[in-house]
């Protein structure tokens, strides 16, 4: 199955729900090529953004569970970069 790189943009507003983020993360640690995170301590949000290789089902999993947290947004925008295994 081909895989697809993709950027996903993260807004934590409800710092409770971190530890249920990072295990979600934790469980596609397969797929993810690299993690920022930027805490904004003016507007007591953090900001996340993931770069990631998978399949284009796998991502659009792994953005639905994330977007099912509580106080927690995601956007996934996807590059036409594209492999064949």
């Amino acid at each position: 199955m081909g895989t697809r790189v993709a950027v996903m943009s993260i807004i934590v507003e409800n710092a409770d729900a971190v530890w249920q983020l990072n295990e979600v993360l934790h469980e596609y640690g397969e797929y993810i090529i690299g993690r920022m995170g930027i805490p904004y301590r003016a507007r007591k949000i953090h900001i996340i953004s993931i770069a990631i290789d998978a399949p284009q089902d796998t991502i659009s999993t792994l953005a639905g569970k994330i977007g099912s947290l509580n106080g927690i947004t995601v956007k996934t925008a996807f590059s036409s970069v594209k492999s064949d295994e």
